[in-house]
């Protein structure tokens, strides 16, 4: 007979490991030394990759010296080239978050700390492959070049907004640029660039998707959904989960990243997954490219988990400083991405201060003429938006008969 327990069950509800007044301790993270993950084949099986999907993938020490194998071979113009476009998104963030304050737009979600994701993702893709974004990967545009002057008129919602007001701020859309429409609703993104990821191959076309999700969305039925068509159809798509270690206000735990990491949930639904330092370019470029590779050569998609750590607050409607320490961004162990990349090209002998405090200077000036020019068009603060008879626009191929009527009902004021 079993025995009898008089013990009470009870649930496990996770802790973040540090709170206001109590330093974080980022034990928890389990890193690994650059250099020690191994690089398997891309034709390896994705059961094979539960290891990677454990541990870290990093390139970069702490001197700056690339290392291992997963080291790649990039040009020293290549490497200055992200580092610029990593600069340009973190101070035009900047600029933005104070525009918002401003009262010149509404709303902002700067990608403080996690830039290299994006930057590094973007320049191992190829033209044509498609983004499905989330609202954190502005890295993404402006390591494509897409003009300042065009997003900052999407985030003020004036007269010369590409997207006529129909999207809230930082919720850019732009097909040219392999940038699919953000969704204000969570984990969409992913079973649509696994859904469109079918599609390319349905059509025998040679582009591949790229979808980004948090941590805590992770926790979306959607996020499952898309591991299992991505698995079963071998959909040549590449699956990202930033882990930055916070949604909103509820810690990366919350989601299910306290006993296991987000890369190990792909092994188990058959996808070759890697955890990777998120701060390390090198690493991101790496392991994207890699990614990139087994989709194109039909050998289906993969998961990655970026370890990063969201350095501002969650949006301009928010406050950190109520849930977390102020210093967390200061004492993370995978320190500044950008600060990282300037230390692996001053190693190589391709970068000093000088050259550091100019960049930061030329790009400024540029963020700022690229705003007076946004501006000219309106703020939200004089009320120059969109005609409101744009919002017929766009919608129809070829407008249809009822619609044309009511349009013209708007303008005759009847």
């Amino acid at each position: 007979m079993p025995q009898h327990d008089p013990r009470p069950l009870r649930l496990h509800v996770p802790e973040p490991s540090g709170r206001p007044g109590r330093p974080t301790d980022f034990s928890y993270l389990h890193l690994a030394p650059a250099g020690a993950a191994p690089q398997p084949p891309i034709q390896v099986r994705a059961a094979d990759t539960a290891d990677l999907a454990a541990s870290l993938v990093r390139v970069l020490d702490d001197e700056g010296r690339a290392v291992g194998p997963w080291a790649p071979q990039l040009d020293p113009g290549k490497l200055r080239a992200g580092l610029r476009a990593m600069l340009a998104t973190r101070i035009f963030d900047a600029r933005m978050l104070i525009a918002q304050r401003q009262k010149k737009l509404s709303f902002y979600m700067q990608c403080l700390g996690e830039e290299a994701i994006a930057v590094a993702h973007s320049m191992a893709l190829r033209e044509g492959d498609m983004c499905f974004p989330s609202y954190r990967q502005q890295g993404l545009l402006i390591a494509r070049g897409v003009p300042l002057v065009e997003l900052i008129c999407q985030l003020l919602s004036n007269e010369a907004d590409p997207l006529k007001g129909r999207q809230l701020p930082v919720m850019y859309s732009r097909k040219q640029s392999g940038f699919f429409s953000i969704s204000g609703n969570l984990a969409t993104q992913f079973i649509q660039a696994v859904g469109w990821a079918m599609a390319s191959a349905i059509k025998g076309d040679t582009k591949i998707a790229s979808g980004w999700i948090g941590d805590g969305s992770t926790a979306e039925p959607d996020f499952h959904n898309a591991l299992t068509f991505a698995h079963v159809y071998r959909a040549p798509v590449i699956l990202n989960v930033v882990n930055n270690q916070w949604a909103i206000s509820t810690f990366q735990a919350i989601a299910g990243g306290e006993r296991a990491t987000f890369a190990s949930r792909g092994v188990g639904a058959g996808i070759a997954s890697l955890r990777v330092d998120g701060n390390d370019f090198l690493a991101v470029f790496a392991a994207s490219q890699w990614a990139a590779e087994r989709a194109r050569h039909n050998l289906g998609p993969t998961l990655i988990e970026w370890v990063t750590y969201r350095a501002g607050a969650h949006s301009t409607s928010d406050d950190p400083s109520k849930y977390r320490p102020a210093d967390d961004w200061q004492r993370f162990p995978l320190g500044d991405p950008v600060a990282r990349l300037e230390r692996h090209l001053e190693a190589i002998g391709e970068w000093s201060a000088q050259q550091g405090e100019q960049l930061r200077s030329d790009i400024e000036a540029e963020v700022i003429a690229a705003q007076k020019a946004a501006e000219r068009h309106g703020t939200l603060l004089d009320g120059r938006v969109p005609s409101a008879d744009t919002i017929f626009e766009d919608v129809y191929a070829q407008m249809p008969a009822h619609l044309r009527r009511q349009r013209e009902q708007l303008r005759s004021g009847a």
